[in-house]
């Protein structure tokens, strides 16, 4: 199956994105290079063509009309205490190298400003988010000391609790937030790092939503009433971002946005495992199981079609001013027919024009509601930081 897009609607997809390009909310290049090539940029040269290697190289992200990427400094949660730290630092260290050696094409950006500054300079806005509360490894101060490296948002967990919160695809433990993990929450709000709520849990959800004073984000997650994955984010949870001003950011993940794919999946998983690969593995050999299993399995196949469900769906729920784009592009072996990189953003805004969303919808989505709440979470820091110092508390203080 080959997805077909109209070519007056692609046309007039590229021409918007070449005015209000896209600001994606995740993306794991990093960790790929690390998996790939152990951070040897000459070993995995973005500036060449990496397809069928990787989902992201230059000429692709300038194909796919990306402004600004949020790079995931993610490492998995089997790294834990220091070593989780450790390893957050050498992600953040490949992106600003990344930004280094590419300063035509890529720039560090730390504010909305420097987002905008960055694209009117016809450079990409890079962004860092921390995927995982465990890269704290339950500190504060890491936390600030991530926030002066340049990390702007963090997801509180990843697919496994951290001790202040639940996640999303681990059993229940703190049922939310716990009292440090609300604290976590206050002091993200105080630096101006956004709160990320893509992998936890609906009361972790619903906890930080309480709890925060700045808005939040879900840097790629979609629809639950689409399609019934834990990752995905329940329709009162959608509703209630217009109170508080988040943006949602749809991610492409064919698990997450098509329901059939979801025990397909979960027996490719399982094939994985079976062979001493984990499933996130991105190294040749596990590609060749991937694919041998592809091969003997079709799988069902997502399209942009699929993700503009959940965009139309949460939509309705939530509000055009609060929806946004986070494809998960190099953290998932398995992409949709016609977003199989990061060239293909054109084919989803395609499809929304052919559904009659309109060019002011379409550049909310892309850019300027991503921008909005990360210019609004800098502007809560700012009068958070005249009356609150910096949080010394411990987790065995609040959660003893």
């Amino acid at each position: 199956m080959t997805y077909t897009v109209d070519s007056g609607h692609l046309e007039r997809a590229r021409a918007l994105l070449a005015g209000h390009p896209v600001v994606d909310g995740h993306n794991d290049l990093p960790w790929a290079l690390r998996e790939q090539s152990g951070y040897d940029l000459d070993a995995c040269d973005i500036a060449a063509d990496q397809t069928g290697r990787l989902h992201t190289d230059l000429a692709r992200l300038r194909a796919g009309g990306v402004g600004a990427q949020f790079w995931s400094v993610y490492v998995p949660s089997e790294l834990a205490g220091e070593h989780a730290v450790s390893a957050t630092l050498e992600q953040i260290d490949c992106v600003r190298a990344l930004a280094a050696r590419y300063p035509d094409h890529l720039r560090i950006a730390l504010t909305a400003d420097d987002v905008e500054a960055a694209w009117a300079d016809g450079r990409i806005a890079s962004l860092m988010g921390a995927e995982g509360g465990h890269s704290i490894d339950n500190s504060l101060a890491t936390l600030r000391a991530l926030y002066a490296l340049g990390v702007r948002y963090m997801t509180l967990t990843h697919n496994d609790n951290v001790p202040w919160a639940d996640s999303a695809t681990d059993e229940p433990a703190a049922h939310g937030l716990t009292r440090f993990g609300e604290e976590v929450v206050r002091e993200m709000n105080r630096l101006g790092m956004l709160v990320d709520l893509s992998h936890v849990a609906a009361d972790t959800m619903r906890d930080a939503l309480r709890v925060s004073r700045a808005p939040v984000i879900f840097s790629h997650s979609s629809s639950r009433a689409v399609c019934d994955h834990p990752r995905n984010i329940p329709d009162d949870v959608l509703a209630s971002l217009a109170a508080n001003g988040g943006v949602a950011m749809a991610t492409f993940v064919p698990k997450f946005v098509l329901p059939e794919a979801i025990e397909w999946t979960r027996a490719a998983d399982e094939h994985l495992r079976a062979k001493g690969f984990h499933p996130f593995d991105t190294a040749a050999e596990a590609a060749e199981v991937r694919r041998e299993f592809e091969a003997a399995n079709p799988p069902p196949i997502a399209t942009p079609a699929t993700v503009a469900d959940h965009l139309d769906h949460m939509r309705e729920v939530a509000g055009i001013d609060h929806l946004g784009i986070g494809g998960d592009f190099d953290g998932t072996p398995f992409t949709p027919d016609g977003l199989s990189d990061v060239s293909a953003y054109p084919n989803l805004i395609a499809e929304l024009l052919g559904r009659g969303w309109s060019e002011a919808d379409l550049t909310k989505l892309t850019w300027s509601n991503a921008v909005r709440v990360l210019r609004a979470a800098e502007d809560t820091a700012r009068e958070l930081g005249r009356t609150e110092a910096p949080s010394i508390a411990t987790i065995e203080q609040l959660d003893g």
